[in-house]
C-alpha cells in the first residue's frame, strides 16, 4: 500500500470542502460553528483510495485570513496541495498567501482545482484559467494540470480523479528509518479508549504497544491502538494519516504542537541556526532582532530574529538567521518552517533549520562558513561538521540523532565513513571524536605533560584526573581512550592513578641523592615514632626550597608510606609493627589501643593513627574498643 497526504489551499469559500466532499463523500466540517457560520474554522481530515495500492488522505484547511495558524498547522507534512481557485473569484489574497507557504514549505507538486464552474459562463471560465495560469508562472505550479471542476452537479470531478492518481503515484516516498515523528494536530478523547491523537507521520514508523514520549513536554505513554483512514492497523509509516490511542496519558496534557516520537531522543531547543528567505511580497524589511510567529509541524511560538548578516533583510533576500523562542519547539535540521510578522499577522518568510542545538550566535565569517556546510554539504559534511562543533566531549549516537535527519542504520553508515576515512574518531560503538579534536587533544596532552615534568623533574608522573581536567571538557571514555592510544603508541606511560611522558625518568644528581638517603635514614631509625617532616628536614640540614620535592621520591617509591595527612612512616618500620601485631592477635586474639601502645612502645599519637592504618588495610576489624584478627589476612587486597 501506498499512502500519500494531499492538502488543500485556497481563500476562504472558494469551496474547498464541497470539493473534498464531491470527491470522497467525507464532510470535514465537523464543528457546530463550522456548519452555522458555513465556513472552515479548524482542520478537516478525509481519505479516498485512488486505486488498489493507493489511498490519499486530504487534510482540509480553513481559508480564512484568520485561521492562518490553523491552515500552517495542516499543511506541514503534506506531499501534494490541491490549490483551490473559484471560477466565479479568481485568485484572491488568500489564494496567494497560501500558495505562499506552500512554496516557503517546499511541497514538491500538486495541482489547481478550478471551482464552481456551474456559475460562470465559458468565455469567463476560459479567462480566468489564463489569469490562475499566469499567476503560477515561477511557483512550483507552473505547467501544473488546472482542472474545471463543479461540486454541485459533479463536472470535473472524474477528470479531478484522475490527475490526482498519476500525481500520487509519482509523488516520492518518505524515509521509513528516520526517527518516528507525528506531529499532533488533534487531541480528543473516545469512551471507552482514553486519550487519541492525530496527525501526518512525517517519518518513520510505529506499532502497536510500543512506547513513545510526547515532546516537549516529556511525557511517556503505550501506544494502545492505531488507525489510518478509519481502519485499525498494527503499524503506521511515513506518509500516513494516522490516530493513536495512547495509554498513560491524560487528554489535559496535551496540545496541538505537540509531537509523538521515540523517547528519550528528540531534543527541546528554544533556539535554532536556519536560512531564511523574505517573500518578495513581504510588506517591509524583516529587522534585526524583530520579534516574529515562528511556525513548524502543527506548532506556533513567538521568536527573535537574530540576522547573522546585516541589520535587516529585504523582500526577496535570502540570508542567515538563529531564531530565539519564547517556548520550547522539537525539530530535526532539513525541517521547513515559516514565519509571520507579529502585527498585522501575514506571512512574511520561511526557511530551513540547519542546526537545532547551536550556540549563541555572533557575526562572523566562521559561523556563516559552517551554516553553509550544513546547509549545502554532503551528508558525511553535515555529519562531520556537527561532530567538529562537539569539540573534546565528543558526541554519542543518540546525540548525533538528535541534531541531525538521518536514520539509525544511515547515521551508523556515514560514521563508518567518516572513520574509515579518518574524519572521525570511534571511541567506542556509541561515541565518537572528530579526528581534528582528537589530535588537538592528542598534542595538548603531550605538551600538558611536557610542562609537568619541566615544572616537577622529581615527580614521577601526573594524575590522570588532573590531565583529564587540563584538556578542557573532555568526557572520561574519550580521555581513556586517548591516553589508551597513546600508550600503545609508545608516546606516554600510565601506571596506576599516574601517568608521565614515556621519555620522562627521575633523575638526581649527586647532592639530591644525598639528601634522599639521609632522610630516609631518619624515618627508618626513628621507627615508629618518625618526625615530622620537618623535623626531618632540619636534622638533615640546610638545603634548598625545592629539597621537599625529594620527600615525594621516597613516597613514590614505596620507601615511605603516608597514614594520614603529616604522618609518614618507612616501609620496613611499618612491616616489623605489622609482624608483632599479627603475632600477638594470633596469640591472644585480640588487642585495646593501650596494650597496643606498650606492645609497640609508642604513645598515643601514633598508636591510633596506626591501628586505624591497619582496620583499612583489612588486617584487623575493630569490635567495640579492641581490635580483632581478620578471618584470613593473607587474602586481603
Amino acid at each position: 500500500m501506498r499512502h500519500v497526504v494531499v492538502g488543500t489551499a485556497g481563500h476562504i469559500d472558494h469551496g474547498k470542502t464541497a470539493l473534498v466532499k464531491a470527491l470522497t463523500g467525507i464532510d470535514t466540517d465537523r464543528l457546530k460553528e463550522e456548519k452555522e457560520r458555513g465556513i472552515t474554522i479548524d482542520l478537516g481530515f478525509a481519505h479516498l483510495e485512488l486505486e488498489p495500492g493507493l489511498t490519499v488522505g486530504i487534510v482540509d484547511v480553513p481559508g480564512h485570513e484568520r485561521f492562518i495558524k490553523n491552515m500552517l498547522a495542516g499543511v506541514g507534512g503534506i506531499d501534494l496541495v490541491m490549490l483551490i481557485v473559484a471560477a466565479d473569484e479568481g485568485v484572491m489574497p488568500q489564494t496567494r498567501e497560501h500558495l505562499a507557504i506552500c512554496q516557503l514549505l517546499r511541497v514538491r507538486d500538486g495541482l489547481v482545482a478550478l471551482t464552481k464552474t456551474d456559475l460562470v459562463e465559458a468565455d469567463w471560465l476560459e479567462l480566468v484559467q489564463e489569469d490562475v495560469a499566469t499567476f503560477l508562472r515561477g511557483s512550483f505550479l507552473e505547467g501544473r494540470p488546472i482542472v474545471p471542476v463543479s461540486a454541485k452537479t459533479g463536472e470535473g470531478v472524474e477528470t479531478l480523479r484522475a490527475h490526482l492518481t498519476e500525481l500520487a503515484r509519482a509523488a516520492p516516498p518518505k524515509a521509513t528509518d528516520a526517527t518516528f515523528r507525528l506531529p499532533i494536530d488533534r487531541v480528543f478523547t473516545i469512551r471507552g479508549f482514553g486519550t487519541v491523537v492525530t496527525g501526518t507521520v512525517t517519518a518513520g514508523r510505529i506499532g502497536l504497544e510500543e512506547r513513545v514520549e510526547v515532546y516537549p513536554k516529556g511525557v511517556e505513554a503505550r501506544v494502545r491502538g492505531l488507525q489510518t483512514h478509519g481502519r485499525p492497523v498494527t503499524e503506521a509509516i511515513a506518509g500516513q494519516r494516522t490516530a493513536v490511542n495512547l495509554q498513560g496519558v491524560e487528554r489535559a496534557a496535551l496540545e496541538r504542537g505537540d509531537v509523538l516520537s521515540v523517547p528519550g531522543l528528540l531534543r527541546p531547543t528554544y533556539m535554532v541556526d536556519a536560512s531564511l528567505e523574505l517573500l518578495r511580497e513581504a510588506p517591509r524589511p524583516l529587522r534585526h532582532r524583530e520579534r516574529v510567529r515562528f511556525h513548524i509541524g502543527t506548532s506556533e511560538v513567538m521568536a527573535r530574529v537574530v540576522l547573522l548578516q546585516g541589520e535587516a533583510l529585504e523582500p526577496g533576500e535570502r540570508g542567515y538567521v538563529q531564531l530565539r523562542l519564547e517556548a520550547p519547539v522539537v525539530a530535526l535540521p532539513r525541517d521547513r518552517y515559516v514565519v509571520r510578522s507579529y502585527s498585522p499577522m501575514v506571512t512574511i518568510g520561511g526557511g530551513e533549520l540547519l542546526d537545532i542545538a547551536p550556540l549563541k550566535a555572533r557575526r562572523s565569517a566562521a559561523v556563516a562558513g559552517r551554516l553553509r556546510i550544513l546547509e549545502h554539504g554532503s551528508p558525511e559534511d553535515v555529519l562531520e561538521e556537527q561532530l567538529r562543533r562537539v569539540g573534546p566531549r565528543g558526541a554519542r549516537v543518540g546525540d548525533l540523532a538528535a541534531r541531525t535527519c538521518f536514520g539509525a542504520e544511515r547515521l551508523r553508515a556515514l560514521l563508518a565513513r567518516l572513520v574509515e576515512g579518518g574524519r572521525a574518531l570511534a571511541v567506542d560503538r556509541e561515541s565518537y571524536l572528530h579526528a581534528e579534536v582528537a589530535a588537538g587533544l592528542r598534542r595538548k596532552a603531550l605538551e600538558v605533560l611536557g610542562t609537568f615534568h619541566a615544572q616537577h623533574p622529581l615527580k614521577p608522573g601526573m594524575s590522570k584526573e588532573e590531565l583529564r581536567m587540563r584538556l578542557g571538557e573532555v568526557e572520561e571514555r574519550s580521555f581513556l581512550h586517548l591516553l589508551g592510544r597513546l600508550e600503545a603508541e609508545g608516546a606516554v606511560a600510565g601506571e596506576k592513578d599516574k601517568v608521565r611522558l614515556a621519555s620522562h625518568q627521575v633523575r638526581l644528581d649527586l647532592r639530591q641523592q644525598a639528601v634522599i638517603e639521609r632522610l630516609e635514614a631518619e624515618f627508618r631509625t626513628a621507627g615508629v615514632s618518625p618526625p615530622s617532616a620537618e623535623e626531618a628536614f632540619a636534622k638533615v640540614g640546610p638545603g634548598r626550597p625545592e629539597d621537599h620535592e625529594l620527600l615525594q621520591v621516597l613516597l613514590d617509591e614505596r620507601r615511605l608510606i603516608r597514614i594520614k595527612e603529616g604522618l609518614l612512616f618507612h616501609v620496613e618500620s611499618l612491616q616489623a609493627a605489622e609482624a608483632r601485631l599479627v603475632a600477638h592477635l594470633r596469640a591472644r586474639k585480640e588487642i585495646t589501643p593501650g596494650e597496643f601502645k606498650d606492645l609497640l612502645g609508642i604513645t598515643r599519637k601514633y598508636a591510633i593513627p596506626l591501628m586505624e592504618y591497619f582496620d583499612a588495610q583489612r588486617l584487623t576489624v575493630r569490635v567495640g574498643d579492641k581490635r580483632v584478627l581478620r578471618a584470613d589476612p593473607a587474602a586481603r587486597t
